[in-house]
């Protein structure tokens, strides 16, 4: 199947090429590549990940082909996503428009019916095709649920771009006669010694790696999006990557308690993980559930780790190497323990935060180095447009910003805030839905105020220490009426009252 798979990528790679392009465009166009071609681009996103990898300073992960990258690119310390969760945050990133505007704020709604002009709403990878770029699109980079995929983004048809979660595992994809175990869903965790191509992303980097191998270097600069569906639930992989870690010396997740005078209305059930059959299922988590589930995460993320290694030698072996910009970042972050919680859906700094990595050949002085710059997701479209050259036709719509210039200097500061947001409780029904919690960022404190759906009145506020408590152990808000009230006012300046 897989064969068969990469044969018909070939053929309608092949039929694509053969399309005349506007050359007028393209040599308006070009990027500043000292041969005169645009750069490639090589999107890789990440599902559910937070920054528990090398490059973010984690010495349990086993994660070298990341840290090979960050050594060829600059590493963006403090970028942000706009919502916590798939659909929103991916839906924000890929049109440059924030959660409020683009209107999509849970797992089922598509951009194109809810956004502004949305049908005629040019997405991230669309403005590449549109200046003569072959887009495609292997794995999960718009949301997998619903009809919120957008076939027009891309040159040729998405692959292996839907499904759920819970299918991507060997228990739902053996014969149920054969099964040796019954779950209701899923098992919150596999570990059997399987080929990397048993779950979707050995499948995917296996497609992608092919793809890079097999394109022309002479041909059109091409837009490859490749998105992972680890380490996201259940944490599966094969035993190998299991076999990396020495579950006794997986540290546990700090702090473990709530924040000291935190509201009710900030934390959540961890619904998500306990939605699958093991030690998930358990409440209170215990030490041992906690170690062993935290273990299943660091393993999906070498598993991922892996992939990334073999599609960045397809890179290599089909001489794009110094010619491709390779950005790699995650959807949101994610909680493992810390605060009591397991998942993502809140405004905390541990969710909010995400990955980020751009990788430019073209820029060696700032290969190797890390920013403290504040960035946020919605930036990614412009900047990706300036890195290319094709900023010139922007639309005046997008609501990021270009943050190109601190690959050039990682000390300047473009932006001085970045903004997080979410409903609670996030799953079952909007109906149920209490409040919206709105979260600014600033280079020392996090601050955050709920305000109930029905009303709009001013529910709770929250004020956290980055610098002096990173863990956010403690809501500070009482203790800092100056700070609270001066972000209380950035807040509702952006967000309006």
């Amino acid at each position: 199947m897989q064969s068969i798979s990469v044969r018909l990528l070939f053929g309608w790679l092949v039929i694509h090429l053969l399309v005349p392009v506007d050359h007028v465009s393209l040599a308006k166009d070009q990027g500043p590549d000292d041969k005169g071609r645009r750069p490639n681009v090589l999107f890789i996103v990440a599902d559910d990940l937070n920054c528990m990898i090398r490059p973010y300073g984690d010495k349990t992960a086993v994660t070298p082909n990341l840290a090979s990258l960050a050594d060829r690119g600059i590493v963006f310390q403090n970028a942000y996503c706009q919502q916590a969760v798939c659909n929103p945050s991916r839906s924000s990133f890929l049109t440059g428009l924030r959660p409020d505007t683009v209107g999509v704020d849970d797992l089922r709604k598509g951009f194109r019916d809810t956004a502004p002009g949305g049908e005629s709403l040019v997405t991230l990878p669309q403005h590449f095709k549109n200046h003569g770029y072959f887009c495609q699109n292997i794995g999960k980079i718009f949301h997998n649920m619903g009809d919120t995929q957008d076939r027009r983004s891309w040159s040729i048809d998405e692959v292996l771009h839907a499904g759920t979660h819970a299918a991507d595992t060997v228990y739902t994809n053996t014969a149920p006669g054969l099964r040796k175990e019954r779950f209701r869903k899923a098992p919150v965790t596999e570990s059997l010694a399987v080929p990397d191509i048993a779950y979707r992303d050995g499948q995917i980097a296996n497609l992608a790696a092919a793809m890079l191998r097999d394109y022309p270097q002479n041909g059109m600069p091409f837009f490859l999006a490749v998105g992972f569906w680890r380490p996201h639930l259940p944490f599966v992989a094969p035993k190998k990557y299991w076999d990396l870690y020495d579950p006794r010396t997986i540290p546990m997740p700090q702090p473990l308690s709530p924040p000291a005078e935190v509201p009710d209305i900030a934390m959540h059930d961890s619904r998500e993980v306990r939605g699958y059959d093991g030690p998930a299922s358990q409440d209170p988590f215990t030490p041992e559930s906690l170690r062993h589930l935290r273990h299943g995460y660091y393993a999906s993320i070498s598993f991922l780790d892996a992939q990334i290694g073999e599609i960045l030698r397809g890179l290599r072996d089909g001489g794009h190497w110094d010619n491709t910009i390779v950005v790699f970042t995650s959807d949101h972050g994610f909680h493992m323990g810390e605060k009591s919680l397991i998942g993502k859906t809140s405004n905390f700094e541990l969710d909010a935060r995400v990955p980020l990595i751009i990788a430019d050949p073209r820029r060696p002085d700032a290969h190797g180095r890390s920013t403290r710059s504040l960035t946020e997701l919605v930036d990614l479209y412009p900047t990706l447009a300036s890195l290319a050259g094709i900023q010139g036709d922007l639309s005046d719509s997008l609501q990021g910003v270009d943050v190109s210039a601190v690959i050039e200097s990682p000390d300047l500061s473009v932006k001085d805030v970045a903004f997080t947001q979410h409903q609670h409780p996030f799953y079952g029904a909007p109906s149920n839905w209490r409040a919206w919690g709105r979260s600014i960022r600033t280079a020392d404190w996090r601050y955050t105020e709920w305000h109930s759906i029905d009303d709009g009145s001013l529910l709770h506020r929250e004020l956290y220490d980055q610098a002096g408590d990173p863990t956010e152990s403690a809501n500070v808000v009482a203790r800092h009426p100056v700070v609270a009230d001066e972000h209380a006012r950035r807040l509702r300046k952006h967000f309006g009252p």
